[in-house]
């Protein structure tokens, strides 16, 4: 009960932090919290994050403080996302920039449109994380995990990636930015790298995870890569 009640705070807390520093990032630079684009956005994101913490919490609790892990181990895994996050939070401060000096014109119905893309990109995630229950945010193998050739893994060999990607490449459109898109556009190439470093991990670590890549061909596209 007492883990129950800690995990529950540690939720809370990281959502409200994800939250606070989502809208600072959009709203500061907007200079103003008429940017509505911000605010279909940041909904699309956390109002279905509640339901699925609220999922995994019934159902799985320690999937939930897998996935609160951000500590990477392996040193390359460390400098792909130092890099990623760089690109992350320009990507994510331009937008607002945009809407304040009005450098874009992205029609309304393109834009709602893109923040369906997002929410069909988060909802592929989640279909990922129902398959895959050792889906940590971090590269690591744990004791008795298993390889996942099932669902969404019998698509690609990184569902996730894939899922994040769609939610990525749809994000500055989302938020009314042409400008962001090229920052955007350089995110799947970090990922292209970290898939490339996981992999290895997973053939030296995971137990039938090479027999698993002769079966799955492609890493995140279908029938490109």
């Amino acid at each position: 009960m007492e883990g129950t009640l800690r995990l529950k705070w540690t939720l809370l807390s990281r959502f409200g932090m994800g939250l606070i520093v989502a809208g600072l990032m959009l709203f500061l630079p907007a200079g103003s919290l008429h940017y509505w684009q911000a605010w279909v956005y940041l909904g699309v994101l956390f109002v279905p994050l509640v339901f699925v913490v609220r999922y995994f919490l019934k159902s799985d609790p320690g999937f939930l403080e897998r996935r609160m892990r951000i500590q990477e181990k392996e040193d390359p895994q460390k400098r792909i996302v130092a890099a990623s996050a760089i690109i992350f939070l320009a990507g994510f401060l331009i937008p607002g920039l945009d809407y304040r000096f009005g450098w874009s014109e992205v029609p309304v119905p393109l834009v709602l449109a893109a923040n369906a893309v997002v929410f069909l990109g988060d909802y592929f995630v989640f279909l990922v994380f129902q398959e895959n229950r050792y889906a940590s945010r971090v590269v690591e193998v744990e004791a008795g995990q298993r390889v996942i050739s099932t669902g969404p893994y019998a698509l690609v060999r990184h569902p996730m990636y894939l899922g994040e990607t769609v939610m990525f490449l749809a994000t500055p459109i989302a938020l009314g930015s042409w400008w962001a898109l090229p920052v955007f556009l350089l995110l799947p190439v970090f990922l292209v790298f970290r898939i490339r470093n996981e992999e290895k991990v997973l053939v030296r670590e995971l137990p039938g995870y090479a027999e698993y890549c002769r079966k799955t061909r492609y890493r995140l596209i279908p029938h490109i890569w």
